[in-house]
């Protein structure tokens, strides 16, 4: 699950697994695979990255393994 917020400031948590698409118009609008769309503040970048921290903390993305010095 991923916390967003609408542009009304109230926030929410939405279940990134049922994301299909994220655009900008220029609000950042996410459409479920449901057809449902959500429009929030947070850019495309910044939803991109809270899906991928979703994905790797439920283990469907592998953690990097680049670490300093190697």
């Amino acid at each position: 699950m991923i916390s967003l917020t609408q542009l009304n400031g109230n926030t929410f948590t939405l279940n990134a697994i049922y994301i299909e698409q994220i655009q900008s118009f220029p609000d950042t609008t996410i459409t479920l695979t449901t057809g449902k769309k959500f429009v929030v503040k947070e850019s495309e970048e910044e939803v991109a990255q809270l899906i991928a921290a979703f994905y790797r903390n439920i283990t469907l993305l592998p953690i990097s393994q680049k670490r300093e010095g190697l």
